[in-house]
């Protein structure tokens, strides 16, 4: 019989949960409440009845549908590409052979230990070289192969591809685009589910990218365009939470309906 975790490990877990529910809890209850009230102490703990006023005061800032759309969009075209990229070359690195295959997975991997930072002044010049400044694909086209989904692709080919399939795939005619597309992607679909995931939530929540490339507030995301309703004189939180619970919104229901499968899938790409 398992012996239960004791009280103290549940009082640690609960307060942990806690701690992490709390800021989400209030985004949406501040969200429903006028500026005045935010701030009073303590504050206030549930819902009221300003959600209404605080959107009309929202779409007046901002023009918060296209904001959302081309948020959606980015994130969109930036999961597709990762998926196709990504499973193409961690396919290539764990079942090809070729020169260098080893060596220039090492430097991929390298790329992981760069700080983002170092990468907005050159991003910045090459979109500007590109005549990219101020439009989406500045944002997707950068975004749309990334290490970390390389790694994870790699990872899952080794374990889930058996060498002897593609062998038979091969001796029955199978060029390498054809085995790719009808055999081995069709194994990886825990991983490329993981992958969506993960690149769909950090595209989504991106914000330093287009801080760099966007210059017009009609297309910005929407990270980026809820931190310009902010003003150091007359910002209006309650419009600005209902922005931020809106943008969080889709991504908790993402997240309830495929947490297992996320940690399954980053668990399974991690050992081999």
């Amino acid at each position: 019989m398992r012996s239960r975790p004791p009280v103290a490990t549940w009082a640690v877990l609960a307060l942990g949960a806690l701690l992490v529910l709390a800021p989400i809890w209030f985004t949406f209850v501040f969200a429903t409440h006028q500026r005045n009230s935010i701030f009073n102490v303590p504050p206030p703990l549930g819902f009221g009845d300003a959600a209404g006023l605080n959107f009309e005061l929202l779409l007046a800032a901002l023009p918060f549908w296209r904001n959302l759309a081309i948020s959606l969009y980015v994130a969109t075209l930036t999961t597709v590409l990762n998926l196709v990229l990504c499973s193409a070359a961690g396919y290539a690195f764990a079942l090809l052979q070729f020169r260098g295959r080893d060596k220039l997975f090492t430097v991929v991997l390298g790329t992981m230990m760069v700080p983002s930072f170092l990468n907005m002044i050159p991003s910045f010049m090459v979109m500007q070289w590109l005549g990219w400044l101020d439009q989406p694909r500045a944002l997707y086209v950068p975004a749309g192969c990334g290490a970390l989904g390389v790694f994870l692709m790699r990872q899952a080919a080794l374990q889930a591809v058996p060498r002897e399939l593609l062998a038979a795939a091969r001796m029955d005619g199978a060029g390498e685009w054809r085995t790719f597309w009808s055999v081995v992607l069709p194994l990886l679909r825990p991983a490329l589910g993981t992958l969506a995931l993960i690149t769909f939530i950090a595209s989504w929540n991106n914000f330093m990218a287009p801080l760099v490339v966007m210059r017009s507030v009609e297309n910005y995301t929407l990270p980026l365009a809820l931190r310009a309703m902010q003003s150091p004189n007359n910002t209006e939180w309650g419009a600005l939470m209902l922005g931020s619970a809106l943008a969080l919104l889709p991504l908790l229901i993402v997240y309830l309906f495929s947490a297992r499968k996320l940690v399954a899938g980053i668990a399974a790409g991690a050992v081999k």
